[in-house]
């Protein structure tokens, strides 16, 4: 072990913490992060709130990895990536909180579509206009988004929904009215759909 690596291995944590910080927030000055993160305690788990430029960009539910996430958005967008604050994802972080109690219906954010394109982003454009505690079938909103025929695809592009929740895949069902699957499990989309039933 070198001098420098006793002399770091005696600094007490905080003081880790606050160097990192500090880091981290002269980084986010100069314009050197493209993706903040930030983890956030929900009934279904920990999810992560992933922000860019253009606003939220990803939302991944707690049966996500948290690793393969981030390993995906850093192949996909940037490897800077940091965990970090930022004001839409704390704005995001109260509207979800407030969704969960039951206080908010509709989100108001700013979403950044980058992960999602042609059929499939029209697709999650017509999944976000569906209204609270209502549904709609596969088919319907492959129809809305132009293809009605293009049910599979419909299938796919709610898959692999980048922001779940806010773009409320949830109320998507199977023509025989089943919830069929959702990337947190079905068991979390029939609690979803249960309680909006609830409060709608």
């Amino acid at each position: 072990m070198s001098e420098i690596e006793k002399k770091l291995g005696r600094t007490p944590k905080t003081d880790w913490d606050v160097l990192r910080q500090g880091l981290l927030d002269r980084a986010e000055a100069e314009e050197l992060i493209d993706l903040a993160y930030e983890r956030h305690d929900s009934p279904f788990g920990t999810l992560l709130v992933i922000a860019g430029d253009g606003g939220i960009v990803r939302i991944s539910l707690a049966a996500e990895p948290e690793e393969e996430v981030l390993a995906g958005l850093t192949r996909r967008i940037s490897p800077r990536i940091a965990r970090l604050g930022r004001d839409e994802i704390t704005l995001a972080r109260e509207q979800l909180d407030s969704y969960f109690a039951g206080s908010l219906r509709n989100f108001d954010l700013p979403l950044d579509w980058r992960l999602t394109k042609g059929f499939r982003r029209d697709v999650l454009v017509q999944t976000a206009a569906i209204p609270y505690g209502a549904t709609a079938s596969y088919s319907e909103v492959a129809g809305r988004a132009g293809s009605p025929k293009a049910v599979r695809a419909a299938g796919t592009a709610l898959a692999t929904n980048p922001l779940p929740i806010v773009v409320p895949c949830h109320r998507v069902l199977r023509s025989d009215g089943e919830a069929g699957s959702y990337l947190g499990g079905s068991e979390m989309k029939e609690a979803l759909l249960e309680m909006e039933r609830e409060r709608a």
